[in-house]
């Protein structure tokens, strides 16, 4: 019986849906940001299959259903950049210029430190498109010989980092332009940082919900060259 619900694929799926409704519970209950929904998601999956000796492949059956919608809501992300289409005529080259900028020292600061720290190609193929959104930097890592699940890793602490520190950065630097400040929110730490620019202010939240779909839009130019 025990064998048949965890070879099913509704194992995988339920696992999910239940770990992530105890993640957005977790955090409206503490208003953490670190108590993120996807990351007490994560943890909590990995925590049960190990616990219990679960074998990956079972719970893959059902999760990879999930995995395979990565690819629509890719293509999804072009109805943000249309929502905010007045936003974005009305910033259009400081938009993309400050993404472009983010995109450089994104990407060039991984190359950097990975030759710096003699990484394998795989890993840095991996960490790459660490500032773009998960459903963009996991297919970027694929296409470059990475590991999707260490580049999903890496999405989600860099997101995090940006949640958090990015009111901290902004007065450290003396940031006071909220079109600079959502955009630098946005290039490097894309939806949980939107998130937190939505806190800051509605232009902030504007300026990095564009950011995420363009700065997506040059790292996956730019990882055609390297």
């Amino acid at each position: 019986m025990l064998d048949a619900i965890l070879t099913s694929p509704f194992f995988g799926l339920a696992l999910s849906a239940a770990a992530w409704w105890a993640g957005v519970t977790l955090q409206r209950k503490t208003g953490l940001v670190l108590c993120n929904p996807l990351v007490i998601a994560g943890v909590l999956v990995i925590a049960l299959l190990a616990v219990f000796n679960i074998p990956l492949e079972h719970y893959n059956q059902g999760a990879g259903l999930i995995h395979m919608m990565l690819g629509p809501v890719t293509a999804v992300l072009a109805l943000n950049i249309y929502h905010q289409r007045r936003v974005l005529r009305q910033y259009f080259l400081p938009v993309l210029a400050g993404c472009l900028a983010g995109t450089l020292a994104s990407v060039g600061s991984v190359l950097a430190l990975c030759r710096l720290f003699q990484l394998e190609e795989v890993l840095t193929a991996s960490l790459l498109p660490k500032s773009v959104t998960t459903a963009i930097a996991v297919g970027i890592a694929e296409s470059q010989g990475g590991i999707q699940g260490v580049a999903a890793a890496a999405v989600i602490l860099a997101g995090l980092v940006g949640a958090v520190f990015a009111p901290l950065f902004a007065k450290w630097f003396r940031m006071t332009d909220p079109v600079a400040e959502g955009l630098a929110i946005g290039a490097c730490s894309h939806a949980l940082g939107t998130a937190k620019a939505m806190e800051i202010g509605e232009i902030q939240g504007a300026m990095s919900s564009i950011a995420i779909c363009v700065c997506g839009i040059f790292t996956s130019l730019l990882a055609l060259f390297l």
